[in-house]
């Protein structure tokens, strides 16, 4: 495997096999200055073990956050033909041009936060297959778009957001959630763009029916993923690859990215070590599938609009965390009694 493409299947394998893992002296020095900050034990909650967290990948007990990247893919699906949206496909190639103009949430987001931000467009003019007539896209195709996601990351990052634009691509997350994970369609399948209830039925419908159609892929989480994923979620999902072979800490977003992410929690139990949820969205399944891959969100705001915009928020927050851990005085620095 080159350091930025999957040429097979294969290629995918040994990378998921040969994952780096968090330092454990970093981990194990960050837990000890924790134990002497000027606070009780345990007072700064979520705070204190995400700042340990981020100290294990980023192998520093006393870590900076200088240079968090989010990177937003953008894909098409053929799914769109049977209604499964209340807006036009069109929208995705012009929300493209609105993150370029800078007039998108993620924007401002990134902004606030420091981030840089970077938006691959993946083949628009041409859509995935419709999943109900047989496979959203073909073994190549899938490794073209993780590809992409691999080569995304910035070498220098030191956080990670991946978020995505695409019409259609809740009912992509819903099929590819119930393929992992089990259960009905209609536990997975939730409202995307508003849909009514009559709508929302049919949508359970069609995810139903393409996971018939594609049974013989979804015992593998790297077939169920170009089953009836789409680009842009394979792009995330190569992405969320990449950071862990880099130790960069990553933040996940809403259901799509979570779908996207948990192939390789499917694949390989601890894959997704590097990463945290940053918040739980008001789509459909996003709760459910949390549970299923063990994250609890650190934000719950009723977020449904993709683009790795509650992860971005949730930047925020980590900046916090390691704003207490790496600059607070410890007892014997403040001159306090430590009880």
């Amino acid at each position: 495997m080159s350091e930025a493409r999957f040429g097979s299947v294969e290629d995918v394998a040994d990378a998921l096999a040969d994952l780096q893992e968090p330092d454990g002296q970093a981990e194990a020095a960050a837990r000890a200055r924790d134990a002497v900050l000027t606070k009780p034990p345990g007072a700064l909650g979520r705070l204190e073990e995400l700042a340990i967290w981020y100290a294990a990948w980023r192998g520093d007990p006393r870590p900076g956050l200088a240079r968090p990247q989010i990177v937003v893919f953008a894909g098409n699906h053929g799914i769109v033909g049977q209604g499964v949206s209340a807006f036009p496909a069109e929208v995705t190639a012009q929300m493209v041009a609105n993150f370029a103009a800078g007039g998108a949430a993620i924007n401002q987001l990134a902004r606030t936060f420091g981030a840089s931000l970077d938006v691959h467009p993946l083949d628009l003019d041409r859509p995935t297959a419709d999943f109900t007539q047989g496979p959203a896209m073909s073994e190549q195709e899938c490794l073209a778009a993780l590809s992409t996601g691999w080569a995304a990351v910035a070498d220098d990052a030191d956080l990670l957001v991946v978020g995505e634009m695409g019409i259609g691509n809740t009912t992509s997350a819903a099929a590819l959630a119930c393929a992992l994970w089990g259960g009905a369609a209609a536990d997975w399948t939730g409202r995307g763009t508003g849909l009514d209830d009559t709508a929302l039925s049919a949508k359970a419908g069609i995810v139903s029916r393409g996971l018939e159609r594609n049974a013989t892929l979804l015992g593998d989480p790297m077939g169920a993923l170009r089953a009836v994923g789409g680009r842009e979620l394979a792009a995330m999902a190569g992405a969320i690859l990449r950071a862990r072979h880099a130790r960069i800490p990553v933040i996940l977003d809403g259901f799509i990215c979570t779908a996207a992410a948990s192939v390789w929690e499917k694949a390989r139990p601890g894959a997704l070590d590097h990463c945290v949820a940053g918040h739980l969205s008001a789509e459909g399944g996003h709760g459910r599938l949390l549970a299923a891959i063990g994250k609890p969100p650190l934000l719950s705001l009723g977020l449904r609009l993709g683009e790795g915009s509650g992860a971005a928020l949730a930047v925020g927050v980590l900046q916090g965390a390691l704003a207490c851990h790496s600059g607070m005085a410890t007892f014997a620095e403040a001159g306090v009694t430590d009880g």
